[in-house]
């Protein structure tokens, strides 16, 4: 019983293995830093975001942007990341502050003391950034692009200038809840949740390369079937993690 078990185990942890993330000394640093709120901090461990930006290949120095940055989360680990050298581009989209107001407040205390990050609440389909990036992050924003208040393509169009946006061989990393097979985008209205086949063939249709995915965040547990801010299962969704990568030629 014993050597079953123990056969049973290694069977599991080799493709856990597999999908391992050594965090790096700076996104480690990031995480550490006095400026985080506790409660950030609090999240880390079923968010994994040490190994996420690993996976992103968030580094000193670079240009990047955390692209619909919601609470701020993302933008406050970011920012010690890249470090002086760095920059971090908070983007609000203006419709979300529209909405609700307090995403205005929150970017305000997100960017507060760090002379790095750089915040922008222009609207979904005037957005730009002042240089060329090397990762953008967007972390459970993907199927609001295809909620109906925006018009039809607009999911499409961002992605094309999330694409001009990067550098060549700049990194998008982009993390959503799970829908079921849905290549029509109708979960995204009462859901929240979105087809990762679907945002994906998306994704690559203006020109990314997909790298892979890191399956940190999926549960099989999780039918598809909620929206994700039931208390069932709010915290306890299905997610994927992908990459693309714009091509350097």
């Amino acid at each position: 019983m014993k050597l079953a078990l123990s056969a049973a185990l290694l069977a599991l942890a080799g493709p856990l293995a597999a999908h391992a993330q050594t965090v790096p000394v700076p996104i480690a640093k990031g995480l550490a830093d006095a400026g985080r709120p506790q409660a950030d901090k609090d999240r880390d461990a079923t968010r994994h975001p040490g190994e996420i930006l690993a996976f992103a290949e968030v580094a000193p120095g670079e240009k990047v942007a955390d692209f619909i940055m919601g609470g701020g989360y993302w933008t406050r680990i970011l920012a010690p990341t890249v470090g002086a050298k760095g920059k971090v581009y908070a983007y609000q989209p203006a419709e979300f502050i529209k909405f609700r107001a307090a995403y205005a407040d929150e970017q305000k205390a997100a960017v507060e003391g760090r002379a790095n990050v750089v915040p922008s609440s222009d609207s979904l389909q005037s957005f730009a950034f002042p240089e060329p990036l090397d990762a953008i992050v967007t972390v459970q924003n993907w199927h609001d692009m295809h909620l109906k208040a925006w018009p039809a393509g607009s999911a499409k169009a961002i992605a094309k200038k999330l694409y001009d946006s990067l550098k060549p061989g700049g990194v998008l990393l982009v993390v959503d809840h799970v829908a079921n097979a849905d290549p029509d985008f109708a979960a995204p209205q009462t859901l929240h949740r979105i087809d990762p086949a679907a945002a994906r063939a998306e994704i690559e249709s203006v020109g990314f390369k997909f790298e892979g995915e890191l399956p940190l965040l999926r549960n099989p547990a999780d039918p598809h079937t909620a929206n994700v801010f039931t208390p069932e299962i709010r915290g306890k969704t299905d997610q994927f993690i992908y990459k693309f990568r714009k091509p350097k030629g």
